[in-house]
């Protein structure tokens, strides 16, 4: 799963809005799949999944060793990002 195709280019999305796509895309998705997705580092995926979930985007839930997310939606604020197409 790769977020945004173009590799070494410029785009439109930030990589916390690629985060919050491959979140949405995938809420089972560990750090280590986020961060290959959108091409960043484990610890920048990391600090992005922690910076998404404290301003509202998301929320995270421990489910045994694994963390589920919900990508939540915040009304007249942002998108349901649940609605996007896969």
């Amino acid at each position: 799963m790769i977020v945004d195709q173009q590799a070494g280019g410029w785009g439109f999305l930030t990589n916390h809005a690629r985060v919050l796509l491959a979140i949405a895309r995938d809420p089972a998705a560990r750090i280590r799949d986020i961060a290959a997705a959108c091409h960043i580092t484990e610890r920048t995926a990391q600090s992005i999944v922690g910076d998404l979930e404290q301003a509202g985007y998301l929320s995270r839930e421990r489910e045994g060793r694994r963390t589920r997310y919900t990508a939540l939606s915040l009304g007249d604020r942002a998108v349901a990002v649940a609605t996007f197409p896969r």
